[in-house]
């Protein structure tokens, strides 16, 4: 939260590309969701003096939002376009009523103009001291040189007003295109005006990594290359590239989702611990971490591609675009030298998810007579997010024997009723409000192509064939071979919170003390699945 020293009094948000998908679905909707929620409960030093919660509202009383474009629309037309995506309640129509629009060219001074003087106006009507305006460019990067040249009267900054503009993935195909579009931005911003967004480090559980890291005594105690055998961060997606073929065919599943959503994670999970939580700092440690990631190689990478895709009349016959991808990264480092960081996206498979995976070791205890379930933490992103710690403990009753259970952190259960802010709210506001710590530098950004360069250059020459894989599997099966050579131990018969059925039923994995094992196969646990969306007695599958 800002500092009233730093909080304006009137607040100015330009979206441009105002009429395209992005604006209409995650922008508009993001800033009516924090008009929406006016007035909020912080603590701060005073309130904190008398054990008390002082009122704050997340947006200043003056708050204005114009959308940019191309398209001949006036202001009702973008309303009426908008409308159905706002989640404001009974507030949605005064945010409309803030809501104007400006139609001109991207590369054209006529229309800036005019947006200049719309800015100008809503400022001297105000009355106010001090004034920030917030630029979010929701355009493909091929128009930002034009856009950031032509936005530059609009954008200068003075000891009353600030001005920061919000840039969209992806920043460049390649370290070299990247680098030539960082140095184009920077010849005419300087990097505390520039916030490159990425939405995925808005995300509640990706918030709470340091939190979880940082704060927790027995959490900095086992993070590291002693207790952790390996990291696996993955990203599923339950469908195809519906229609976007084309789009996605110039990307690939390596560009769209591991050189930046999961590699920004992996930096949250494995850099050390940062001076402060002011931006510079943590993204210090950030940058340090992925100096520290060796280019990521072929032969450590599984590619895949689901069977359809080329089907889509906008994709090549021939494509060699990758939908699905497992690559083993190493963290050449004193915390973390020998631990595989294991990254996989994909798409077509079996089910939505995203969630951080940590594996300990085996445990070297010599008190029983048979090998152990290992423990792992895991981090649940989305959908239903969640922190929970496989453990092995005694089966409850007059058995003596061990099971695996968890030590489990469900918002659902535990915040019950609490809404959970889209990312594009928490992102918005952590602009307007100065802070870049959940936002990319261009340093970060350069360590993390360094990273996939190589492997991406392969790609684009038609080297690696990707393997074929059937639409709502699990990608293809070299993908589980790939980790077990990297030491990583699937349990599937494992269950995260287990249907309430008879005691026996209700265990995957059991290890009696006479050094026996016993339990269900994975066909015998499929058949117990609840109905479709009983949160509360979902089976969760490993990787």
């Amino acid at each position: 939260m800002a500092t009233d020293e730093a909080r304006p009094d009137c607040l100015m948000v330009v979206v441009l590309g105002a009429s395209g998908d992005l604006a209409r679905k995650k922008t508009f909707p993001a800033l009516c969701a924090l008009h929406t929620h006016g007035w909020v409960h912080v603590f701060d030093e005073m309130a904190r003096t008398r054990n008390a919660m002082a009122p704050r509202t997340l947006l200043p009383k003056h708050f204005q939002v114009v959308g940019y474009a191309r398209s001949d629309l006036d202001d009702d037309q973008l309303r009426n376009k908008v409308r159905d995506t706002l989640r404001g309640g009974s507030r949605t129509e005064d945010f409309l009523d803030r809501l104007s629009y400006v139609q001109g060219q991207y590369d054209e001074e006529e229309g800036y103009g005019r947006l200049l003087q719309t800015i100008e106006r809503f400022e001297k009507e105000s009355g106010c001291e001090r004034c920030g305006r917030l630029f979010y460019l929701a355009l493909p990067p091929s128009v930002y040189p034009d856009v950031c040249t032509q936005l530059k009267p609009c954008t200068v900054e003075n000891e009353r007003r600030w001005c920061r503009l919000v840039i969209e993935k992806p920043f460049g195909r390649d370290l070299n295109s990247s680098e030539e579009l960082a140095d184009t931005l920077g010849k005419l911003y300087p990097e505390s005006q520039l916030y490159r967004i990425d939405h995925y480090l808005g995300k509640e559980i990706v918030q709470n990594l340091s939190v979880l890291r940082f704060a927790n005594t027995f959490m900095s105690a086992m993070w590291n290359r002693h207790l952790i055998n390996n990291v696996q961060i993955t990203f599923k997606e339950p469908f195809g590239t519906e229609g976007r073929g084309g789009y996605f065919d110039k990307f690939g599943i390596v560009r769209d989702i591991i050189q930046n959503h999961l590699l920004q994670v992996l930096a949250l999970v494995a850099m050390e611990p940062p001076v402060s939580t002011s931006g510079d700092d943590v993204r210090d440690e950030k940058v340090k971490v992925l100096r520290c990631l060796e280019p990521v190689k072929a032969e450590d990478c599984v590619l895949g591609q689901y069977d359809g895709y080329r089907d889509d009349p906008t994709v090549p016959d021939d494509s060699k675009c990758p939908t699905f991808a497992s690559c083993a990264f190493k963290i050449h480092n004193e915390r973390w030298e020998g631990v595989p960081f294991i990254l996989k996206a994909g798409k077509a498979l079996n089910e939505r998810k995203a969630e951080v995976r940590i594996q300990f070791n085996d445990s070297k205890s010599s008190v029983f007579a048979f090998h152990l379930p290992r423990n792992e933490l895991v981090m649940r992103i989305q959908p239903d997010e969640g922190i929970w710690m496989k453990t092995n403990v005694k089966e409850p009753g007059l058995s003596t024997s061990v099971v695996q259970s968890e030590l489990d952190l469900s918002y659902v259960d535990r915040y019950n009723g609490l809404s959970i802010p889209d990312a594009y709210e928490r992102l918005l506001l952590d602009a307007i409000n100065g802070n870049q710590q959940f936002f990319v530098r261009r340093d970060e950004l350069r360590a993390a192509w360094k990273c996939v360069d190589d492997l991406l250059g392969r790609i684009d020459n038609g080297d690696l064939t990707p393997i074929l894989y059937q639409q709502g599997s699990r990608g293809p099966a070299e993908a589980d071979h790939l980790a077990e050579r990297f030491g990583f131990v699937r349990y599937s018969e494992y269950t995260w919170k287990p249907t309430k059925v008879d005691r026996k039923e209700s265990v995957g994995f059991v290890a009696n003390l006479d050094g026996t094992t016993s339990g269900l196969s994975e066909e015998a646990l499929s058949s117990q699945a609840p109905a479709q969306g009983d949160r509360s007695q979902v089976a969760h599958s490993p990787l």
